[in-house]
């Protein structure tokens, strides 16, 4: 069927990261630029996107010259006021060239290896044109894969004055991937105190990599 994809074809897929919020648990900072360990957010999150996709896009609000540092197209909402994921999902997939668009948010910097792989493998045998990541009974709704076709769709929901992500899922069948075995990927940073958390983590996921290094 057409809206099909298969793990064989990354080349029909973008990847599009949510950079786009107001983050106003985070004192209104820029989350995709705050720091990990002296290195940006946003850097850290596209390293690990670019051994898994090909085609990159980054929803951004602000800052957007500093965004377009990292080489890739920033794509800023269609709809003023930081209206949210739905807004920034939108922006994307109007200016995606591949027939689908999986999405992360820019403040999960720990990515399953596998992510893109296995949000498309899930769509592979299926006539479904959303797959949502699943974890602990829950969806996680900006871990999303779309088919540019319901585009004309969320158009509609945005213009409606629908905000809320699920209820637009819940107009369509969509499917559940999940990733029970990545809990890390769902740490989202939304307070200073997790932010300093997730930094600590990440230091310490490191340093063993750093003493094999230095091994003669």
């Amino acid at each position: 069927m057409q809206n099909r994809i298969s793990a064989d074809r990354p080349d029909n897929l973008t990847v599009l990261v949510l950079a786009g919020g107001r983050a106003r648990r985070m004192q209104g900072q820029d989350k995709g630029l705050l720091k990990i360990n002296d290195k940006a957010m946003i850097g850290l999150i596209l390293r690990q996107l670019e051994a898994q996709c090909e085609n990159i896009l980054i929803n951004a609000n602000r800052n957007l010259a500093e965004y377009r540092q990292y080489g890739y197209i920033v794509v800023p909402d269609q709809h003023p006021d930081f209206q949210g994921p739905l807004a920034g999902m939108y922006s994307g997939l109007i200016h995606t060239r591949t027939d689908w668009m999986i999405t992360v948010p820019c403040d999960g910097p720990i990515l399953a290896t596998d992510y893109c792989k296995r949000m498309m493998e899930a769509t592979s045998e299926s006539a479904r044109k959303i797959a949502v990541a699943y974890f602990q009974d829950r969806i996680q709704p900006v871990y999303v894969l779309l088919h540019r076709s319901l585009t004309d769709s969320l158009a509609a929901c945005l213009h409606s004055g629908e905000r809320k992500i699920d209820r637009w899922y819940q107009q369509h069948d969509f499917f559940r991937v999940d990733f029970s075995d990545n809990a890390d990927m769902f740490e989202n940073i939304n307070t200073p105190d997790q932010l300093a958390a997730v930094s600590a983590k990440l230091l310490a996921d490191a340093a063993p990599n750093m003493d094999r290094r230095k091994c003669p």
